[in-house]
């Protein structure tokens, strides 16, 4: 969670990103490669995150260890980021990568929508598949190695946007690939104004099922709300909803727990 000068900061790249019209695809993989030198660069990282170096001293920074690697969108980018402060020096990075799969959304265009539930069905499909998940968790493997593997799985079953970000959660930067495609998840229904609420549930969900409780939680949170729903056996009556950090439970199994735990108090 950000917090202070690293959410200020996030912000306005975020909105300034908004203006930019060039190849959004492009520049979203130059962002992830400049996250992922900062990462890997501890030096370049400090320097560039210096509140007492200049901010153009920091600019030239950039400008000499990427060279003509970038655009001048990717360039101007990230020069800004780097003249502003940061509340931690890990921040830098994960804005510039969070900004980095903004533009990615924003290269599928009108199909920006459908990123974020491709990206959900890779989670479930990674999550049923225990050879593949072990595959992917393995440090013997290199990142390149996991990023073949989900390329030769995914490759034409879901649209260019999300495959690359598919490969982009498994950097390692986020513990897990599971964690990485989930946070990627919610930044792509962001990118459309959205929140997304999971639901769990015994059966799927009927459409008109679906609709009631769309709006009932877009009237709530006074926003968009998408709905991804989860069928888990173990869920016995009603539904589990989670949105951000809420999680409402109306499931027969959590009241019988709730009864269990006041017996034995």
């Amino acid at each position: 969670m950000l917090r202070g000068a690293s959410a200020e900061a996030r912000q306005e790249l975020a909105s300034r990103l908004e203006g930019i019209s060039g190849d959004t695809a492009t520049l979203g993989e130059e962002l992830f490669a400049v996250a992922s030198v900062l990462r890997g660069e501890a030096a370049v990282r400090r320097i560039a995150t210096d509140a007492s170096i200049e901010g153009d001293a920091k600019a030239g920074l950039i400008g000499n260890v990427f060279g003509n690697a970038l655009g001048s969108d990717a360039v101007d980018l990230v020069k800004d980021a780097v003249r502003r402060r940061w509340t931690s020096p890990r921040d830098l990075a994960d804005v510039i990568e969070y900004l980095g799969v903004l533009a990615t959304v924003r290269s599928a265009g009108d199909d920006g929508g459908r990123v974020s539930d491709e990206l959900f069905e890779v989670r479930q499909t990674v999550d049923g598949h225990e050879p593949l998940r072990s595959a992917l968790s393995d440090p013997a493997r290199t990142v390149a190695d996991k990023r073949g593997l989900l390329q030769q799985l995914f490759e034409g079953k879901v649209q260019p946007a999300t495959l690359v970000l598919v490969g982009q959660a498994v950097s390692g930067s986020h513990g897990s690939v599971d964690r990485g495609l989930e946070e990627f998840q919610h930044v792509a229904a962001e990118a459309k104004d959205e929140r997304i609420a999971t639901v769990h549930t015994a059966r799927e969900l009927a459409d008109d099922e679906r609709e009631r409780l769309t709006q009932a939680l877009s009237r709530q949170y006074a926003t968009s709300v998408h709905l991804q729903v989860v069928v888990d056996p173990d869920v016995v009556g009603g539904l589990r909803v989670e949105i951000g950090d809420d999680v409402i439970d109306g499931t027969v199994s959590s009241k019988l727990e709730d009864a269990q735990r006041k017996l034995a108090g």
